[in-house]
């Protein structure tokens, strides 16, 4: 295996040696915990922090005889360690009214209570004493406590409710109760995903609800708890909506040992770990700025270095990490790192001990290192301003999400030989693709895994989960998508670290989806209306059912069903008799100004039907119709026992009816959520199954847009060659090294046809020269990016390459570059002293380099290196080539063989707008020294060579910028066959007469066959489709069909299937040879469908239409 290095300036200092904020003598952030102490900072709460024990009183009372409450508990050493923590918390809290509550907190108890203070009461079998009762298992957890319609918190996490989430405080800021805040319950969401998006983990404690005995307090229990990238759950197996599911966190454990260092990442919601052994300082720090976690723990071996002191940091060694880590809050551990990591993670959670993690890590002796930071963000694998983004160019703009995530940590994280030729040979296949692919439902594996563990899997996420599964079947029955789907076995399971075979997915799959379709309520079916009467507020019924009804097959709650509807229709003849003839009463009578009024009403508020009404009572009473059903109204109340209204009224009849229904709807919506759970636990047996399918299709996802990308911008394919010292693996013959044909920057569009394309032929180290604003840096970045590319399997900004199989790529650039922006870095650097000491630095490395067989570019302005007697074997001289018209010298952007002295600095200081005065200055004193070193013009190529390249320019950032939509979600709908294999026949009849046609009158050369190719609901077309002519048909709701003709496809789809009604389209397409011809077939159709029996939408189109054919020969010619 080969190291691909691309440096321009060497620097052996470490990096946090020039950041002040990196110096070990500034001091750390009062929230860092490097050691562990039992030390109190000396701060204004000093001396409130105490323990029960020895506590005196603090306050007067205004009853000398007043006994002071103390409770029974003692803050042990745990408990002080943890109200430590929280005080760390607080003093940063910078809120005026924050820092008023944090006047009134007492840190002698877990909650910050001041038993002193009004309701401060921690007596036993108070509220305080139960939520104390439940701090005390989770302390490092902010507690909210289900309080009627309210979640409350108290003391300490009321302050953080107010200091981060921007609550106000109950009762105002006044001085003699406890702080205490809170949130409305349908607040919750929102107040957790503020706390979990500041660090906060949360207990959440909820009230069993139900009736309740006189003056017995609620009963309540811990429903569950939010963590940075673990959600609450609790209750969504009821709810018709779907939850934002963050990306998992992990808990993070770092250790060193002789092979280099250690990070062992837990994952809490999929009980996995991983373990990436021999990494680099550089490569742990980058996996830190590229991965949100949850906690960071650092083992003891860190602190040892060379000095035999225990003092991290000290002599540079961890320098790197030492400065990333000390503005971060971690935690030191002894001992084995694996096992005390996870007994670290059960801790943190709540986990039981027998509660066992899996470790799916994938070891591979082929594997490259992983991307340093200053690789990954000098190409753009990390957001870094001012650097392209290489994500945003292998990937359309409509690929967002999950399959981002994995090219992202593809690029950091370079697979295996094996892997990587193994994407490659996906890609190829899906490049060749002709039929219709499947939508590729995408879902978090963390969040199938916690809804299904936790019992709280609804409707909606069954129907997805039977999406993924259906997706895969269906992959499996189409012949072009069967070879994909089992080579994409593989790089789940490195994903994933699940092995298994094609045949236990396609059966674990059939068998999980089978379980799905035999409880899930799906599309289409329909014998679960809402109830209905005429005459009556339906929208009860409907408010009523909807939280049940379309979940669940109906034979699985059958005698719940059959008992709601006929308590809907007890309801409505009670109504009906009761209040019907009041109606009918009203409305036969004069309706005058003041006259009486009434209606039968749907009390949404209270959950009920009832009669609203005024001076309907008649004054004399004769009984006529209506008057003795008015005799028994009564007022109605809501269920606290207050009246509503002077207006509405019920009677026992219809209070009696509506109860009965009510009871009826609950035993139903409990049926179905029993159902739901019931099911979860089921599918709990499959849960590998529906990881592996989920993650397996968020691969094909992101591959598939991978190239269709690759083909909109004409990339291309690399050869892998791989390195003789692989096992079982045979080595390209016949050439040794890299070489690239055609290559463009990356954030560049070849088929815009702006860019300077370069021919890499490399089989050693080159030593490039070139001067300021020539595309020494574009070199560098694009050579990177398409090793990195090749070797991960994917398509690379060239129209050939063989690329090596490298073992590292490491790319090192000046800081202050930004391509994105059109800027370059310029320095004047003519000679040096042969013993200056950067020059010497840079002789070293290169000597280095070229004694190990690297592949890679060094860049250089320190011109004084080509004079010493440099002990080289193979490197190669490089330059940037440059042209001379008019006497101004100008850059071609060409990599070319010899040596570039040419500086251009003061063109490009002018260019940027630097004084002429000190340019002018700068000039003069440049020539008196370095005259007579000038070039004589010997550098400078013929005009004519490079004349068509002047013109072009590698830093156009709207070349790389995409404006195209993203389409929107297609559902699934019925397929209307019988038209559309009637459409198809008609379609290649007509088509293919207009093809004999067109080769008689020696138009075409070739007689091309018309294959008509179906986009069922929730497909889309593929790649192949990309940059081809396409004739289609759409078949609307209304049986009608609409014709058109595209270059882009996929886009006129989304187009189509983004309007009102039409998400369910169908299409059916054929390719055609150039635009000119599409068109013809599309006049063609829109003209002679109808007259085949068909309704066509767009008539209109087929007139005042003529498109000549003279350049049809050609376009067909040029395409075959």
């Amino acid at each position: 295996m080969r190291a691909l290095s691309v440096r321009n300036v060497v620097v052996l200092l470490p990096r946090w040696l020039h950041r002040p904020h990196f110096s070990p003598s500034s001091p750390a952030p009062p929230c860092t915990s490097f050691l562990p102490s039992r030390t109190l900072i000396t701060n204004r709460h000093l001396g409130k922090v105490s323990g029960f024990k020895d506590r005196k009183v603090l306050r007067g009372s205004t009853k000398a005889t007043k006994k002071q409450r103390v409770p029974n508990n003692v803050l042990d050493d745990k408990d002080l360690s943890h109200i430590l923590w929280w005080k760390e918390r607080m003093d940063v809290c910078k809120k005026p009214s924050t820092i008023q509550l944090l006047k009134r907190l007492e840190y002698s108890n877990l909650l910050g209570l001041d038993c002193n203070l009004r309701n401060g009461s921690l007596k036993e079998g108070t509220l305080n004493w139960e939520m104390l009762q439940f701090k005390s298992k989770f302390p490092r957890e902010v507690l909210l406590c289900r309080v009627g319609d309210f979640y409350e918190a108290l003391g300490i996490d009321a302050c953080i409710l107010v200091e981060y989430v921007g609550l106000n405080p109950f009762g105002g800021l006044r001085s003699d109760s406890i702080p205490k805040a809170g949130c409305p319950v349908v607040n919750l969401r929102q107040t957790l995903d503020d706390l979990t998006n500041n660090g906060f983990s949360v207990c959440i404690v909820e009230e069993v609800q139900g009736p309740t005995q006189a003056r017995s307090r609620k009963g309540r229990f811990i429903s569950g708890h939010a963590h940075p990238g673990n959600p609450y759950v609790y209750g969504l197996v009821g709810v018709d909506h779907d939850l934002d599911f963050p990306e998992p966190m992990p808990v993070i454990g770092i250790s060193r040992s002789a092979r280099g260092y250690c990070m062992i990442l837990v994952l809490e919601t999929m009980k996995t770990y991983t373990i990436e052994d021999g990494l680099t300082e550089e490569a742990v720090v980058t996996k830190l700025r590229t991965s949100r976690y949850h906690h960071l723990f650092l083992h003891v071996s860190l602190r040892q270095n060379s000095s035999g002191t225990f003092r991290w940091g000290e002599f540079g060694e961890g320098g790197l990490l030492w400065g990333e880590c000390r503005s971060r809050h971690v935690e030191w551990f002894d001992g084995n790192a694996i096992s005390e990591i996870l007994s670290k993670v059960k801790e943190l959670y709540d986990l039981d001990n027998e509660v066992i993690f899996r470790n799916k890590t994938v070891h591979s002796e082929n594997r490259p290192r992983s991307l340093t930071l200053g690789t990954a963000t000098q190409i753009g694998a990390i957001p870094t301003e001012g650097i392209p983004s290489l994500l945003k160019v292998i990937l359309p703009p409509n690929c967002t999400g999950l399959p981002v995530l994995y090219i992202r940590d593809l690029l950091l994280n370079p697979p295996s030989y094996e892997i990587g030729s193994t994407i490659q040979g996906i890609c190829k296949l899906m490049n060749s693709v002709s039929c219709s692919i499947p939508e590729f439902t995408c879902v978090s594996s963390a969040k199938l895994v916690k809804l299904l563990e936790l019992r709280e899997t609804n409707h909606i996420e069954f129907c997805r989960i039977k999406n993924i599964l259906d997706e895969i079947l269906q992959m499996h029955r189409a012949s072009e998508l069967n070879e994909i789907l089992r080579l994409l076995i593989d790089p789940t399971w490195v994903a994933t670290g699940l092995k298994l075979d094609f045949e236990t997915l396609v059966d674990g799959c059939e068998l999980a989806s089978g379980k799905i379709c035999e409880i899930i309520f799906l599309d289409g079916e329909s014998d679960q209306k809402f109830s209905s009467f005429c005459g009556f507020p339906n929208e009860f019924f409907e408010d009523m059912e909807s939280s049940w009804k379309g979940r669940v097959k109906r034979i699985h709650i059958d005698d719940v069903f059959t008992e709601v509807e006929r308590a809907a229709e007890a309801l409505y003849l009670a109504v009906t008799e009761d209040f019907g003839p009041i109606v009918s009463r009203i409305k036969a009578m004069s309706a005058s100004l003041g006259g009486p009024k009434g209606e039968i009403l749907y009390a949404r508020e209270h959950e009920a039907i009832w009669f609203k009404g005024k001076r309907f009572t008649p004054t004399v009473w004769a009984g006529s119709p209506g008057e003795e059903q008015i005799k028994q109204l009564k007022p109605a109340f809501d269920s606290k026992g207050k009246r509503v209204g002077d207006e509405w009224y019920t009677t026992m009849k219809v209070e009696d009816a509506l109860t009965r229904y009510h009871e009826a709807s609950s035993k139903a919506k409990a049926r179905v959520l029993e159902v739901l759970r019931e099911l979860s636990t089921e599918l709990q047996s499959n849960i590998n199954i529906i990881v592996f399918s989920s993650m397996l299709l968020v691969i094909a996802k992101a591959l598939f847009s991978h190239v269709s990308e690759g083909r909109r911008r004409k990339w291309t394919f690399p050869t892998l060659a791989v390195s003789h010292s692989f096992k079982d693996v045979k080595p390209l013959e016949g050439y040794e090294g890299m070489k690239i044909v055609g290559l463009v920057p990356y954030w560049l569009n070849i088929a815009q046809g702006s860019a300077v394309q370069n021919t890499v032929d490399m089989k050693s180290l080159f030593l490039l020269t070139g001067p300021n604003g020539g595309g020494k840096s574009s070199i560098l970045r694009s050579v990177c990016a398409a090793a990195l590319l090749g070797i991960c399997g994917l398509m690379v900004p060239a129209e050939s390459a063989l690329i090596p199989y490298f073992d590292s790529i490491m790319l090192h650039m000046k800081s202050y570059d930004s391509p994105a922006d059109e800027k370059s870095s310029f320095q004047k650097c003519q000679s040096f002293e042969q013993s200056s000491p950067e020059l010497l630095k840079e002789a070293f490395v290169i000597e280095s380099l070229d004694q190990i067989g690297c592949l890679g570019i060094v860049s250089t302005h320190l011109h004084g290196i080509l004079d010493l007697p440099l002990n080289l074997k193979d490197t190669v001289q490089k330059a940037m080539g440059t042209v001379c018209i008019d006497g101004q010298t100008k850059p071609t952007w060409k990599l070319t063989d010899g040596i570039c002295k040419e500086s251009l600095a003061f063109e490009t200081a002018k260019r940027e707008g630097i004084p002429e005065i000190i340019i002018q200055r700068a000039q003069d004193l440049y020539l008196s020294v370095y005259a007579k070193d000038r070039l004589s013009g010997e550098n400078f190529p013929k005009l004519e060579q490079y004349s068509s390249s002047i013109k072009n320019n590698n830093f156009d950032q709207e070349q790389f910028d995409s404006r195209r939509n993203s389409p929107e979600e297609i559902s699934i709908a019925n397929q209307v066959e019988v038209l559309q294999q009637e459409v198809e026949n008609a379609v290649t009849v007509i088509c293919q007469e207009k093809m004999m046609e067109l080769r008689r009158k020696k138009i075409s050369s070739e007689l091309m066959e018309i294959k008509c190719v179906l986009i069922n609901a929730r497909e889309k077309p593929p790649p192949s489709t990309v940059g081809s002519s396409s004739v289609y048909v759409m078949f609307r709701p209304d049986n009608k069909i609409y014709v058109g003709q595209t270059d882009d496809l996929e886009g006129r789809v989304s187009m189509h299937r983004s309007k009102e009604g039409m998400q369910n389209a169908l299409f059916l397409y054929f390719l055609v040879q150039g635009k000119s011809l599409a068109c013809q077939f599309e006049t063609l159709l829109i003209n002679q469908l109808p007259s085949h029996g068909f309704q066509v939408a767009n008539v209109a189109d087929g007139k005042h239409r003529n498109f000549g054919t003279s350049n049809l020969y050609i376009e067909c010619a040029t395409s075959s």
